[in-house]
């Protein structure tokens, strides 16, 4: 029986708010309610899942390198640091990894310095502006993606 490739899903600071955090912006669902919804779409899609959620950037850059040999893709909501991490870039750069980027707010429809992403340049796509349901829609791209090198391989 073959294993199910695992998608990392990385969330960064403040995200653990998310509920409470500027409702207007973000939502009202908790990240608990995004990683039960991820876990119930990622196991349609017969992906596993592994759901974290840092506000540390070396944090995320470690699990970041870790993914290399535990994951077959990331969905990465870089939060805050979408603007301002060239460490998160350099290591998914380094990881080789499939990257999805996903924001729950259009970051292009808000101050100008969130319009910028580090990360859009190793994102084979961008999600942004569908609340949590564009994790949903990361997750299908993902599955997507790995189907696409899984038939060239």
């Amino acid at each position: 029986m073959r294993k199910s490739p695992t998608v990392l899903i990385l969330n960064g600071p403040n995200l653990n708010t998310l509920g409470t955090r500027e409702p207007e912006v973000y939502g009202r669902e908790t990240l608990d309610d995004i990683r039960a919804a991820c876990a119930e779409r990622a196991d349609a899609l017969g992906l596993g899942l592994d759901f974290r959620q840092s506000n540390g950037e070396g944090e995320l850059v470690g699990w970041i390198q870790d993914a290399r040999n535990a994951a077959a893709g990331i969905v990465i909501n870089p939060a805050a640091y979408t603007h301002t991490s060239v460490a998160i870039l350099d290591a998914l750069q380094a990881c080789g990894l499939p990257v999805v980027e996903v924001h729950l707010s259009n970051i292009h429809g808000r101050e100008p310095f969130r319009h910028h992403s580090y990360v859009s340049r190793m994102a084979h796509g961008v999600i942004c502006g569908f609340g949590s349901q564009g994790y949903l829609f990361a997750l299908e791209a993902m599955a997507r993606i790995l189907e696409r090198q899984e038939g060239k391989a």
